[in-house]
């Protein structure tokens, strides 16, 4: 542990905000770990208000601390990162982004109905903790709902096709035995009454569920745009959020294009050395299709993954990275959800909670692939997202909490996850070719993000391998089937998710170039003294914050 600090004004300035929010989103409290918080966020204009209010106001106050005598490097961060992040948030309130926001994937539909993944179901109070949230689901859509007619009124309406896709998800989780019945459903060992009421409250988050779809169908999709593209105006805003880094789009566009056409050439050569005059994807099938390489069922998947992760905190916590003893522990987890994702949720403040790497099987998946999914587990535990946030976490002595457990930026967090996983590369554990092509894989993935979602958004001039002309829908799913190797139902749903959540999805590809610009301009820098293992540590020790943030911090500690 390092050496305690003692907190400045700026550090009270951070904390102050962690509990104004924590106040404010119970789901936030949920997500740190933190008890006695139960119930869901308000996503009406007035908790929209209270919230800007609160980002305000932290503003003001961190400009009054920022002119304070005795700043020190940790300080310096604090005030770029906050300013980074809390100005993303006032900005797009006061666009009237937040009251609209409606997508397939991280809106407030979604938001409601994953909380309930992290809640904890071993005990009675657990169970009681999880009635009482079920019981704010009414109240918590219904707000939604409020904010979605002002952002109507003036303007703010997705696109018609997110739109019918939320009614969708919404309608699904509206039907008998949808993932309301199916969290209830589990609740045995805990009072008949305690039963009667989670059923009841399950009833009642259905209904809300039929409720809003009904509401979409009637009051918001009418107004819906047909054109899918936010512009550059609206898509420099997101990008900056996803970020906290402002790149040049059109050239960022050409590097993707370039980018993709690199990867494309090496898996070619890869794929040539395990079937020689074969084709790339007739190669994957074979991958496929490889019982070696095949696992059957959930159960094997989680046992698959926990052992790859476990392997690699032991051999890498040996010479290449300090990994700190409650860092060492990750936990695999089959998601209940079933919704296809694969994401990473970080240890509470104390490492109760372990840090945890989540697996969303969808309904009838029974087989897994290694190849592909070796690079995954890389991604999201170590090197990857747990040593990213566990290492942040553990710094408690140095880091406020904001920096510790709030502040997430995707493409530093994302972009550091694609940098871990083409380092495992570097460092042999992706000898086997098989599991290399998987590593290219998901880097050509995310190189054909950058291309799309930036050409589609700003309307740029697309390929001539779709013909040239203006990106729209079906080019963007022609270059998506030319491009990812992947089940056409999740690549459907890929899609959907680029074109309803702009920015988001180049910020992976994106924040890995800036990661390894700032380790190229380090070493540079450093000549003959340059220590990756101390690169790595110095900049995991700030935790996550905007990339523009990171590369002048790196540059000052240099």
């Amino acid at each position: 542990m390092t050496s305690k600090r003692t907190p400045s004004a700026v550090d009270a300035v951070a904390e102050d905000y962690v509990d104004d929010m924590l106040a404010l989103s119970p789901s936030l409290a949920l997500y740190l770990g933190i008890e006695g918080k139960e119930g869901l966020d308000d996503f009406s204009p007035a908790g929209l208000s209270a919230l800007n209010d609160v980002t305000v106001s932290t503003l003001a106050r961190l400009d009054e601390a920022a002119t304070g005598d005795g700043l020190d490097d940790v300080d310096l961060v604090t005030i770029d990162a906050m300013r980074d992040r809390l100005g993303v948030d006032r900005d797009y309130f006061e666009a009237g982004i937040k009251h609209g926001s409606l997508n397939v994937i991280e809106s407030p539909l979604q938001q409601v109905r994953d909380v309930f993944d992290l809640m904890p179901t071993d005990t009675v109070a657990n169970w009681e903790a999880i009635a009482t949230t079920l019981a704010a689901v009414p109240n918590s859509l219904a707000g939604y709902q409020e904010s979605l007619l002002m952002a109507r009124d003036n303007g703010r309406v997705a696109a018609r096709i997110q739109i019918e896709k939320v009614i969708e998800q919404a309608r699904t989780l509206a039907e008998p035995g949808s993932s309301f019945d199916r969290l209830v459903s589990a609740a045995n060992d805990v009072p008949e009454a305690l039963q009667r009421q989670l059923h009841t409250h399950a009833e009642a988050a259905r209904e809300a569920s039929a409720g809003l779809a009904d509401f979409l169908g009637e009051q918001v999709l009418p107004a819906g745009a047909e054109n899918e593209a936010c512009g550059r105006e609206a898509y420099a805003l997101y990008s900056r959020d996803f970020l906290g880094a402002e790149v040049d789009f059109d050239e960022t566009y050409a590097w993707g294009l370039d980018e993709l056409a690199r990867i494309d050439a090496e898996q070619r050569e890869v794929a040539a050395k395990i079937m020689p005059g074969a084709d790339l994807f007739e190669v994957m099938e074979a991958l496929n299709n490889d019982p070696d390489r095949t696992l059957h069922g959930a159960d094997a998947l989680r046992e698959w993954m926990q052992g790859v992760a476990d392997e690699a905190i032991s051999e890498l916590g040996k010479s290449h990275f300090d990994i700190p003893e409650p860092v060492r522990t990750i936990e695999c987890m089959i998601a209940p959800s079933a919704t296809g994702g694969i994401y990473y949720t970080g240890p509470t403040d104390d490492f109760s909670r372990p840090g945890r790497m989540w697996w969303s099987v969808p309904e009838g998946v029974t087989e897994f692939a290694t190849w592909q999914e070796k690079t995954t587990v890389y991604h999201e535990g170590v090197p990857g997202h747990h040593l990213q946030v566990g290492q942040a976490t553990y710094v408690s002595d140095t880091l406020n909490r904001w920096r510790r457990l709030m502040c997430w930026v995707s493409g530093h967090g994302e972009g550091w996850a694609l940098y871990a996983e083409k380092l495992m590369a570097d460092l042999g554990f992706l000898d086997d070719p098989g599991d290399y092509l998987g590593m290219l894989d998901s880097q050509r993935l995310r190189a054909a993000r950058v291309v799309l979602d930036i050409g589609f958004h700003l309307e740029l001039e697309a390929p001539e391998s779709l013909g040239g002309g203006i990106w729209n829908r079906e080019k963007a799913w022609q270059f998506l089937t030319d491009n990812v190797a992947m089940d056409r139902s999740f690549l459907a749903f890929e899609l959907d998710r680029y074109l309803g959540w702009p920015g988001q999805a180049p910020s992976y590809k994106i924040g890995q170039r800036l990661w390894e610009q700032y380790r190229d301009e380090a070493k540079a820098a450093a000549g003959a003294d340059f220590d990756l293992k101390d690169f790595h540590t110095r900049a995991l020790g700030l935790g996550s914050v905007g990339l523009d943030t990171l590369g002048r911090a790196m540059k000052r500690i240099q």
